[in-house]
């Protein structure tokens, strides 16, 4: 059987579990922080980050390499479109939701989520132009017509679910404002849309769990 590894709060390890439960694809929870030293953990994650998981055939690391191999081990139901073109248009967008949003907007979440010193003016500044022009250059590519990339639910929705969410409270933290919302990007509707869905609320009331703990 499939081993997650993680922990329910990670957006990126939320993103596999989503996946995973949209596929009903039989799967164990196994806890595990970053920045492990643990030889084992190094094994099966080099770089000592989660998600990762463990199967019968070795172990996988990255999100979206663990969502293209769930999607070739488990066709059924699909996360891609069957055409070719449509599924290069769902990973470009998985992209720009997991580097040019997520990553960029992540180097504010030290200060507003974590307790760490403000951030310089000149870094916020500078942190704030990249998220707005990315902002923008993802608002050419969203559909949201209901699902980000379409009628269907895709990999790019269980990205743009647990991300976009970090995204706007992290500027609304930093900023004063949504950068999201006043980009243009009314993102609200749709994550209470995927909120309907079973394995939505599963993640997000593992994650609720996991963060009173905390």
């Amino acid at each position: 059987m499939i081993q997650l590894h993680g922990f329910a709060v990670s957006n990126y390890y939320n993103k596999v579990k989503l996946a995973l439960l949209e596929k009903n694809v039989p799967f164990t929870e196994v806890h595990q922080g970053t920045r492990s030293t643990d030889e084992a953990v190094l094994a099966a994650s080099p770089l000592a980050k989660i998600p990762y998981v463990t199967t019968d055939q070795g172990s996988l690391c990255e999100s979206q390499a663990i969502l293209e191999w769930l999607e070739d081990a488990y066709p059924q139901p699909p996360l891609m479109p069957a055409d070719p073109f449509a599924a290069a248009k769902v990973r470009e967008l998985t992209t720009f939701i997991d580097w040019h949003l997520e990553m960029t907007a992540r180097q504010l979440y030290g200060s507003v989520f974590f307790g760490a010193p403000p951030l310089s003016d000149g870094n916020k500044a500078r942190i704030r132009q990249e998220l707005e022009k990315n902002i923008a250059a993802f608002r050419r590519l969203a559909k949201f017509s209901p699902y980000v990339a379409g009628e269907q639910f895709t990999q790019a929705d269980c990205s743009a679910f647990n991300n976009l969410p970090l995204v706007g409270m992290a500027t609304k933290g930093a900023y004063g404002e949504d950068l999201l919302l006043a980009g243009g990007v009314d993102y609200k509707p749709y994550v209470k849309l995927v909120s309907e869905r079973a394995a939505a609320q599963k993640v997000a009331a593992d994650r609720k769990a996991a963060q009173a703990k905390a």
